[in-house]
């Protein structure tokens, strides 16, 4: 019995640790639906911020990310604009950043639909460089739109590429400038389906260059460099 004595204590809270773990996973599994997205979020987005607000302590910035462009809905269907607000609201709270000048995305619910702007601003870089290609940033918010799009199937989606004007070549200046918005629009189309949006669900994807600048921005500034994404409700 001597030096043995003590490995059926080792043995117990190997038993007690795997009893936890096991009420662990049956208490996520008996949890609703909204708690559950809840924990995959907070384990998917390696960018929150531990705030209040990004943990909805406090009400998200719905009335800055909402914008209504026409203030007329008749045309539409109040049913699918619910569910786009809805929408809205839990991409803010997933995306939104502590300075509101670094929130990737801009959110404008119209009478056509959802209008999301994301942008490739120096801070936060959504594309590596003068490319097509995604930054970790840009997948994180690319895969982080696809995950709760996916889920409403019956929007169409078009998608739109844009850059600012500038005329040097780092900026991609003349006709490159069309290239490089259609290859984001592209590069954005094939980010959105590998994570879950059905492709059928596009019906444009496009490249502007600079002749589309933002309301009230000045052509040369860099939040008209982005790519949009507009979910559509029928008829619209």
């Amino acid at each position: 019995m001597a030096g043995g004595g003590g490995s059926w204590k080792v043995a117990y809270a190997d038993f007690v640790t795997a009893m936890m773990a096991l009420f662990l996973v049956l208490w996520l599994v008996s949890q609703d639906q909204k708690i559950k997205e809840s924990v995959e979020r907070a384990f998917r987005n390696p960018f929150a911020s531990l705030t209040k607000e990004s943990v909805g302590i406090i009400p998200s910035k719905e009335t800055q990310a909402v914008r209504s462009e026409h203030g007329n809905f008749d045309s539409a269907s109040a049913v699918e604009l619910n569910v786009l607000r809805r929408l809205s609201q839990d991409l803010n709270k997933q995306l939104q950043d502590q300075n509101p000048e670094d929130d990737p995305i801009k959110m404008e619910l119209t009478s056509e639909g959802l209008k999301i702007s994301i942008f490739d601003r120096a801070r936060k870089p959504i594309f590596e460089g003068n490319s097509e290609k995604l930054t970790e940033y840009g997948n994180f918010i690319l895969s982080t739109l696809a995950w709760d799009i996916a889920r409403y199937t019956s929007f169409n989606i078009e998608l739109e590429g844009h850059t600012e004007s500038r005329a040097d070549k780092d900026s991609g200046g003349g006709p490159d400038k069309w290239k490089i918005s259609s290859d984001r629009a592209n590069a954005s189309l094939q980010a959105l389906t590998k994570h879950g949006v059905k492709p059928g669900q596009f019906k444009k994807v496009a490249g502007y260059a600079d002749t589309e600048p933002m309301a009230g921005v000045a052509p040369t500034d860099e939040n008209n460099r982005r790519v949009t994404v507009m979910l559509k409700v029928r008829g619209a």
